[in-house]
């Protein structure tokens, strides 16, 4: 008799039930978050303002941008076993190539988010083909190539980019419903759909037969040789994928910002997406997520807790590193990594693991149990005894 025999049919359905939670769960998130404008939430310490303020609905579109870039980065690094240091390139082709399109292509709103999409995925098309010819640290080392010349780009062509002062959104071809401090309600949902379509697109990657090939190559290349299947297309469509994800994220963040600066492309930004995958966990889509959420909410406060009154009142051996947000970031940083090694969802899924598999041995040891008892009742006495 098998485990799941002995178990039953109820285990089975149980089974079949717990495959539709998690997508029972994200439904009522997303309905919730895309309610929260309309409630009056206060989470003191964490919020500025209750959730129908400005100023709390701007903080939040701004988590989620930073999720669906972390989401894509997943994409990349978690399926696709590529770290790239370059990744932010392909944000600020997003940002850049929206505010380019509207101010001197003269476009409309949407025709330029298509023309920043299109020109995000030919750019990493390019970069990846290039990059993909070698792996691992090499492979890394290109793609901060690439961030390090688009950078030099943006900050020496002023007369398109802006330069160093960066690049303003032109709103005379934005609608109205999307300009403004009264209209960030519905910037707080455009992000949020941002968001969805993205964890869709992971979601679909990661699925599919792309996605499994995918893992195959990060686990073992020459075996998908031997297959018959090339490793450098596989490699490239994600690549080229997670990086129209992220222009994605970036022309969100051109609407939200009314505006973009060089940051935007630097390798900078790609080590501080890295920094929120590793703290949600590489490697899970949810976790990413979380990583994103959390690491700007703690930019935003910890900025606050910097300069605040308290932190001035010390001595200067502790006062001057607790005034600096990137210390704190830091020693967060290094304190995840050595009691969470997995991330947040990493050290999650691993207990829940633990935890099923306590269950799995006590089944075991029922069904031992039950087969043994019979045998027991047959043998002599002196045997039971």
């Amino acid at each position: 008799m098998t485990l799941r025999q002995a178990q039953g049919p109820h285990a089975a359905s149980s089974r079949s039930i717990r495959r539709f939670i998690p997508a029972v769960v994200g439904v009522l998130l997303v309905a919730f978050m895309a309610a929260l404008p309309l409630l009056n939430l206060s989470l003191p310490g964490i919020l500025p303002t209750p959730t129908y303020m400005p100023g709390t609905l701007a903080l939040l579109s701004l988590c989620m941008v930073f999720a669906a870039l972390a989401l894509s980065y997943n994409l990349l690094l978690g399926s696709g076993g590529m770290l790239s240091f370059g990744h932010a390139l392909y944000f600020g082709a997003g940002a850049y190539g929206l505010g380019i399109a509207l101010e001197h292509f003269g476009v409309p709103l949407w025709p330029g988010v298509f023309i920043a999409l299109i020109g995000g995925m030919v750019i990493a098309l390019v970069t990846g083909a290039v990059s993909m010819r070698v792996s691992g640290i090499p492979f890394a080392m290109v793609t901060l190539a690439f961030a390090q010349a688009g950078s030099v780009l943006v900050r020496r062509n002023s007369q398109v980019t802006g330069g160093e002062e960066g690049l303003s959104l032109n709103t005379a071809q934005v609608p109205d419903f999307l300009i403004g401090v009264v209209n960030t309600r519905n910037l707080y949902w455009f992000t949020l759909v941002v968001l969805v379509v993205v964890y869709l697109v992971v979601l679909w990657v990661d699925t599919s037969r792309l996605g499994h090939l995918a893992r195959a190559t990060r686990e073992n290349e020459r075996r998908v040789r031997v297959l018959g299947l090339s490793p450098y297309r596989v490699r490239l469509i994600v690549f080229v994928i997670a990086a129209g994800l992220a222009s994605l994220a970036g022309v969100a963040y051109m609407l939200l910002q009314s505006g973009t600066v060089p940051r935007s492309v630097s390798a900078d930004l790609t080590i501080t997406v890295l920094v929120m995958v590793v703290l949600g966990g590489v490697g899970f889509r949810w976790g990413a997520i979380v990583g994103g959420v959390l690491y700007t909410l703690l930019d935003q406060r910890l900025t606050v807790f910097a300069g605040s009154d308290a932190i001035a009142g010390l001595p200067d051996v502790l006062r001057i590193p607790l005034s600096e947000p990137l210390f704190l970031f830091g020693v967060l940083f290094i304190v995840v990594v050595m009691f969470l090694p997995g991330g947040i969802a990493g050290t999650l899924d691993a207990a829940v693991r633990r935890r099923r598999g306590e269950k799995v041995r006590g089944s075991l040891r029922q069904l031992d149990d039950a087969e043994l008892a019979p045998e027991t009742a047959d043998a002599p006495a002196e045997v039971r005894a």
